[in-house]
């Protein structure tokens, strides 16, 4: 699996992650299974967060005796500064680790999710104050709003954001170009979320995919082109969708990653079309 620099750090990730949702609700030795078989493909990405169900308490043992191997990524959606440092300790007890090697703050939306973290007692300064406690070493946030990224990306001078990049996004919603330039002015590394995915459910009782609230890519050929979009990008990474069967199909593709084509876009700007961005900027 290729690896390409997270910012300016030092650290080299693997184009493709491991999102903890992939191990959520599985037995124990299926966990372990799925976590050893991301190291054998040279993936060292690995992102979990407390909302995704008990996928913290699977990923922990799964990932411990890796631990010294692996990148590992948390989040919290605490916006308050005490509740957001009970969050984090226990994160790190459930994962089994002393530290996390990026910490984040979890879908940054609203005006008020940002001023809250920014605010006095707010969320910031529980994850500045984890950095200087050796608690984390690289912090960042993820996002689902362009607004909202951009404020943060202006307020602090984050180590990555973690954001949805991906073709419909992209060509369909005008979702996307605009957080990776603004971040790569700031010297902010680009993750991404969300490669995988087709499109906005009109119903989503509908889901095909019980980890997947959206629809999915399946096919094989189309997912091969989506990711080598995504992946083309200025982007360090790619964590792939929650489902099991999906996280490999992406998997193997990232092994195989080639740049996309000229027409190749163009194939995908017509697929566009048909599909309603799962992500839009309100201006598009």
């Amino acid at each position: 699996m290729q690896k390409r620099p997270y910012g300016d750090t030092g650290e080299m990730l693997s184009i493709i992650g491991f999102g903890g949702m992939v191990v959520k609700d599985v037995e124990t030795d299926e966990a372990s299974r799925l976590v050893s078989e991301a190291i054998d493909r040279g993936i060292n990405y690995f992102d979990v967060a407390p909302r995704y169900g008990n996928a913290q308490d699977m990923l922990g043992p799964a990932l411990e005796r890796h631990r010294n191997d692996v990148f590992l990524a948390c989040k919290t959606r605490e916006r308050d500064g005490a509740k957001a440092e009970g969050e984090l300790h226990d994160s790190l007890k459930k994962l089994r680790t002393d530290h996390f090697d990026l910490y984040q703050m979890h879908g940054m939306t609203t005006d008020e999710d940002i001023d809250t973290v920014l605010g006095s007692g707010g969320a910031l300064e529980t994850f500045v104050r984890a950095c200087e406690q050796g608690l984390a070493r690289f912090l960042g946030f993820s996002a689902h709003s362009v607004e909202a990224a951009t404020r943060l990306l202006d307020a602090f001078e984050f180590n990555s954001v973690l954001f949805p990049l991906n073709f419909v996004n992209y060509f369909e919603g005008d979702f996307g170009p605009q957080i990776v330039e603004k971040a790569e002015d700031k010297g902010t590394a680009r993750l991404s979320l969300k490669a995988a995915a087709k499109a906005k459910l009109a119903d989503p009782a509908a889901r095909t995919h019980e980890k997947c609230w959206y629809e999915p890519i399946v096919d094989r050929d189309l997912m091969s082109l989506a990711v080598r979009f995504t992946l083309s990008q200025p982007i360090t990474a790619a964590v792939p969708p929650g489902d099991p069967d999906l996280w490999r199909m992406m998997a193997e593709i990232g092994e195989d990653f080639t740049p996309i084509t000229d027409d190749e876009i163009e194939t995908l700007k017509k697929e566009a079309s048909s599909h309603t961005p799962i992500f839009a900027h309100p201006a598009a």
